[in-house]
C-alpha cells in the first residue's frame, strides 16, 4: 500500500538548490534568480509578481512550481473586463430553480439560506484554489494581470491579503491551505503599487543563446543539438532588429518542433524562410527579417 503523500511545503523545498533542482528534473532550467524567488514565495506564503518580455517562461515558472510540489496547478487567465463571477464564482441558477421546484411539489417552501448554501456555489478559479483540501496548497497562476482592469486588481488584494473572500449569501470563506499565488505580467501596463506591495517581485530576462538552446532541448525531445544551437543563435540576433513581437524562447521552442517535424537538420536561410511563422507573428516583423538578410540572420 502507498503511503500517504503529507509531505510539506518546507519538506519537499528545504532550500533554494533542492527547488532549483527539482525544476530542473522538471525540465524547466530556471536561474538562481528565478528559483530563489519561488523559493520565497512558497516558503513565506507571500505572492509573487513574475515580468518579463512575453514567452520568457513566466507561466511555465508557476506550472512548473506545482510539479515540483506535486500540486494542482491552478490558472486563472486574465483579460480585460474579466469581474469576480468568472474569477471567483457563481450560483447554480439551474439547480437552485429544480430544488425550488421539487420543493414546491412537495409543499414546501424553501428559505433563501436553502438555496444559498455552499453546495449551490459554482467554484471559479480563485475559489478553486482557496477551497483546495491540501495535504499543501495549489499553486494559484494569475496569468497576465496586466490585462485586468483597476477593479479587478483592487479586488484581488482581498485575497491575496488574507487568502479569503467575503460572499454576501454565505460569509468569509478563509483558505485551509493559502494558495501560493504566482501572478505574471507583460508589462502591457503599469500595476498599482498597492498590489505591488503584497508581492515579491521578480524580473524574468532573455536568457542567453546558450541557455535557449539547452531549454529548447529539454522542450523538444530529441531535437538536435545542432539545431537547437542554431535557432537559439538566430533568434537572438532577431531580437536585435526592430520587431512588433521579437521571439521569446517559446516561439523557439516551437520553432524548431516544427524544423524537427519537417526533418531539417541545420538551419539555412531556405529553411527559414519556411518556418518563419513560427518565430515571428507579424508579416510586417518578417520584411524586417528578410530586409535584414536571413542568411545573415543564420550565419550571424
Amino acid at each position: 500500500m502507498t503511503a500517504p503523500d503529507t509531505a510539506t511545503v518546507a519538506d519537499l523545498l528545504p532550500d533554494v538548490p533542492a527547488l532549483q533542482a527539482g525544476l530542473d528534473a522538471v525540465d524547466y532550467l530556471a536561474d538562481e534568480g528565478t528559483a530563489t524567488a519561488l523559493f520565497c514565495a512558497a516558503r513565506l506564503a507571500q505572492p509573487v509578481l513574475i515580468e518579463g518580455e512575453p514567452g520568457v517562461g513566466k507561466t511555465q515558472a508557476a506550472t512548473s512550481l506545482a510539479q515540483v510540489l506535486r500540486t494542482p496547478l491552478v490558472r486563472l487567465q486574465c483579460y480585460e473586463g474579466i469581474d469576480v463571477a468568472e474569477a471567483l464564482y457563481e450560483w447554480n441558477y439551474p439547480r437552485q430553480l429544480l430544488s425550488i421546484r421539487l420543493a414546491e411539489s412537495r409543499g414546501e417552501m424553501l428559505e433563501d439560506a436553502d438555496v444559498f448554501g455552499e453546495e449551490y456555489l459554482v467554484a471559479r478559479p480563485l475559489l478553486t484554489a482557496l477551497r483546495h483540501p491540501g495535504p499543501r496548497p495549489a499553486v494559484l497562476l494569475i496569468d497576465e494581470v496586466d490585462r485586468a482592469d483597476d477593479d479587478f486588481e483592487a479586488f484581488l488584494l482581498e485575497l491575496l491579503a488574507d487568502a479569503a473572500v467575503t460572499i454576501p449569501e454565505i460569509g468569509t470563506l478563509r483558505a485551509a491551505y493559502p494558495p501560493i499565488a504566482v501572478l505574471t505580467s507583460n508589462r502591457t501596463r503599469e500595476l498599482h503599487d498597492a498590489l505591488k506591495r503584497r508581492c515579491l517581485f521578480h524580473w524574468i530576462d532573455y536568457p542567453s543563446a546558450q541557455r535557449s538552446a539547452e531549454i529548447i532541448r529539454r522542450r523538444v525531445p530529441g531535437s538536435s543539438r545542432t539545431l537547437a544551437e542554431q535557432v537559439a543563435r538566430t533568434v537572438e540576433r532577431l531580437r536585435r532588429l526592430d520587431l512588433q513581437k521579437p521571439p521569446g524562447v517559446a516561439e523557439a521552442i516551437d520553432w524548431v518542433a516544427a524544423l524537427e517535424l519537417l526533418g531539417v537538420r541545420a538551419l539555412d536561410a531556405g529553411a527559414v524562410e519556411r518556418t518563419l511563422g513560427s518565430a515571428l507573428k507579424y508579416v510586417e516583423d518578417q520584411q524586417v527579417a528578410r530586409e535584414a538578410g536571413l542568411a545573415t540572420l543564420v550565419a550571424g
